[in-house]
């Protein structure tokens, strides 16, 4: 693993995973829309030991995307971890989102990944290797109120993947994809995501570092499988959801809206980065230091799911023995 692209490297998640990859010997491609914020986190990582591409763009051109791929090729060598992670989000009730807002989330926070995707295997296909890393989060799962467009895209995300991931198993490709959900994310997206709510947006506790989930992404590159889930609250909010998807709908009904929100009133001169990059907000970590757990345990999702199908076969047997056992006092 020595060449490695990142998408949406200027800030929080991409930021601490180009961070996490750079070491002397590794060649780390940087892509996101601010050529001085990927500036600065190329001499992050130059300072790291790593050599550095800075490749400012938006993910929603898929020419751009591809035009960048061919460029890392040439001037890094052969991509061998291709990681998409650029998004965007608007904090707002579906109806008082506009068209235009739903389709810009939708062209970076999904069809970004697609063109990512499709501009590394591209040439991924021609060596038969390579590992493509989707980071996505529990709202794939599990949409939540006040972000429909963010959620919506997630899903699309697992979707598309999944039917890929035929595609290539038909092939008998060598290229790996994996899925990285995500819980809540100590980043600054709560600082510039447009918004259109009384109050400051923030994540929904419990929340991580970006340095636990770029942990978790490096362990994925590395080891691709089907899909990871990152921390305990990934694991109940997904499991919970495939149980009781009722509860969940009238739980977050309730919830959900405050605990996106602070206490704080929205200024009226907050800019946001639905259209333009908010170039001095660009770092690693968010407001919610104080809040946030630097470490989060990191689950193989399959083994989970065994896990559940284990535990439920031994209540139902342990079940029918007990009441069979009744059942032969009783006579």
């Amino acid at each position: 693993m020595k060449t490695i692209a990142i998408t949406g490297a200027a800030a929080g998640v991409g930021r601490a995973t180009a961070h996490r990859f750079a070491r002397p010997g590794r060649q780390i491609a940087l892509i996101a829309r601010d050529a001085t914020a990927l500036e600065t986190v190329k001499a992050e990582v130059e300072g790291r030991g790593a050599r550095a591409l800075a490749l400012p763009l938006d993910v929603a051109d898929a020419a751009a995307v591809s035009q960048a791929a061919e460029r890392i090729e040439q001037d890094l060598g052969p991509i061998d971890v291709w990681i998409n992670d650029a998004m965007l989000t608007v904090f707002s009730p579906f109806s008082e989102m506009t068209a235009e807002e739903f389709r810009r989330v939708t062209e970076v926070t999904y069809l970004g990944y697609v063109h990512g995707t499709m501009a590394a295997l591209s040439y991924m296909r021609r060596r038969n290797r390579g590992v493509i890393v989707q980071v996505g989060s529990a709202l794939a799962y599990r949409g939540i109120p006040l972000q429909a467009a963010y959620c919506g895209a997630k899903h699309a995300i697992r979707g598309f993947t999944g039917s890929l991931r035929t595609e290539l198993l038909r092939e008998g490709s060598g290229v790996k994809l994996t899925i990285v959900e995500l819980p809540a994310v100590n980043t600054p997206q709560f600082d510039w995501a447009r918004t259109h709510l009384p109050r400051r947006p923030r994540p929904v506790p419990p929340v991580v570092q970006p340095e636990a989930v770029a942990e978790a992404i490096f362990h994925a590159a590395n080891r691709p499988c089907r899909e990871y889930w990152v921390g305990w609250v990934t694991v109940a909010s997904i499991l919970a959801n495939m149980v009781w998807p009722g509860w969940m709908d009238r739980y977050l009904a309730k919830n959900a809206f405050a605990e996106q929100q602070t206490e704080k009133a929205v200024r009226p001169e907050r800019r946001d980065n639905l259209e333009q990059p908010v170039t001095d907000l660009h770092r690693t970590h968010g407001r919610f230091d104080d809040e946030s757990s630097p470490s989060a345990v990191v689950f193989d999702a399959q083994l989970v799911r065994l896990a559940v199908i284990a535990a439920g076969a031994g209540l139902f047997f342990g079940l029918g023995h007990l009441c069979g056992r009744s059942g032969g006092r009783r006579s």
